[in-house]
């Protein structure tokens, strides 16, 4: 019998519970061939998920993080260092490259902090859900009326 492994399937996606909506996102060209930087989605609770993201060698000021619509995008620069030309490297196994990750976000998640520590970008997100959507109590009427035309 042939197994399908799905787990490329929740690489890229934060919030979707559709798995139609979700393999539009998969089969999308943002992120073929993509694995750098490497990176972690966890769901903390119902509404609660975070990115993190292995981003060694970066600071602050070097990474842009931003949302358009539903997608969210991660960018880090490293720049050019005149330094960096003048090094000879014996081996040279961190990568020290520019990079852009997309995420498509579902409609009702939001960004709600970033936080860089120890060569780990940390995003949080949340799921606000309106109103209308969110489950509600209906009332069971004991006698039943017709509406009249």
């Amino acid at each position: 019998m042939t197994t399908f492994d799905l787990s490329p399937l929740w690489r890229s996606s934060v919030g979707f519970d559709e798995f139609d909506r979700l393999f539009d996102s998969v089969f999308s060209t943002n992120n073929k061939g993509v694995s750098y930087p490497p990176y972690n989605i966890v769901k903390h609770d119902k509404n609660i998920y975070q990115i993190t993201m292995a981003v060694a060698g970066f600071d602050q000021n070097q990474i842009n993080i931003s949302q358009e619509g539903n997608l969210l995008t991660v960018k880090g620069e490293m720049g050019n260092d005149k330094d960096e030309d003048k090094k000879e490297y014996l081996y040279r196994g961190i990568a020290n490259r520019n990079f852009e990750r997309k995420f498509e976000l579902a409609d009702t998640v939001k960004v709600i902090n970033a936080d860089l520590k120890n060569g780990l970008l940390s995003i949080d997100l949340e799921r606000e859900i309106p109103e209308h959507q969110k489950p509600r109590q209906i009332k069971i009427n004991a006698g039943s009326k017709l509406l009249s035309a």
